[in-house]
């Protein structure tokens, strides 16, 4: 199995085409978070995360069920009362979310990627699959906030944060997001600021490698492909190191394997 983390960490949005609204006939049907959770029935997949498709999504159901069932059961155990909701469309107005049930050209300029939302004890993550252009995007998008939701509740490892840190230690260039990059300069620094970076810097890292492991269980992934203007990627070795290292903590569920594969440059 290939590798290539996504360093965006926002897969591309589809372009609109024009301002504006559609007439009430013929625009999109807008509901909100607690409508779509009454009308939207969650499942269950086999490793306990729970999730909901509502409305015109392009991705087959099977596809989302295996991409939800590719979360180890080690990382699944810490997402309790959150459920995973494969939407088209998930607007952010103002301090309003609304639900699109299709997509919409009028309603992209409002559209977000995802968002989070509390429902009593319970938060929801509406995760907008028609802004994506492949497979690839959705399973990103839903594996990056399967990352952050664990890392905010467990923190970070020790084992990988002592790898992590060797590797700044040893100057390995380029960082797995913008985030993680711009929080290396600032914990590398002497200032007031560098041990909050550090920690910081350290979280963002751990949800950027699962994120990237849980793509690489689902997907082939090839490092090769991918290019990243704002920031440098993180050499591929080092990223190699940090996912094995996540291998061990998270092995994967029965049916999913993981393996770093190195290719030779042409000559």
């Amino acid at each position: 199995m290939k590798y290539r983390p996504s360093a965006r960490f926002t897969p591309p949005r589809l372009p609109a085409l024009q301002s504006g609204f559609m007439s009430s006939t013929s625009q999109a049907v807008t509901r909100t978070p607690a409508e779509v959770v009454r009308m939207a029935p969650v499942s269950q997949a086999t490793n306990g995360v729970c999730y909901a498709v509502m409305g015109d999504v392009t991705a087959a159901v099977g596809d989302l069920e295996r991409m939800v069932t590719a979360v180890p059961r080690a990382i699944a155990a810490a997402l309790d009362r959150k459920a995973y909701y494969f939407v088209p469309l998930t607007l952010n107005l103002g301090d309003d979310t609304m639900i699109a049930d299709r997509y919409d050209v009028q309603l992209s300029d409002s559209a977000i990627c995802h968002r989070n939302h509390t429902l009593g004890d319970s938060q929801c993550v509406f995760i907008s699959t028609r802004l994506m252009e492949d497979s690839f995007a959705i399973a990103f998008e839903f594996f990056i906030n399967i990352g952050h939701n664990f890392v905010e509740r467990v923190g970070v490892s020790q084992e990988f944060a002592e790898l992590v840190w060797k590797q700044v230690d040893e100057k390995v260039r380029g960082e797995t997001s913008l985030d993680a990059y711009e929080l290396r300069k600032v914990a590398t620094t002497h200032g007031p600021e560098a041990e909050k970076a550090k920690h910081e810097y350290l979280l963002a890292t751990f949800s950027d490698a699962i994120a990237v492991y849980l793509l690489s269980l689902y997907l082939d992934v090839d490092y090769q492909d991918l290019r990243e203007r704002d920031y440098p990627l993180l050499a591929p070795n080092a990223l190699a190191e940090r996912l094995r290292k996540v291998n061990e903590l998270f092995p994967p569920n029965p049916g999913f394997e993981f393996a770093v594969y190195h290719r030779r440059r042409p000559q």
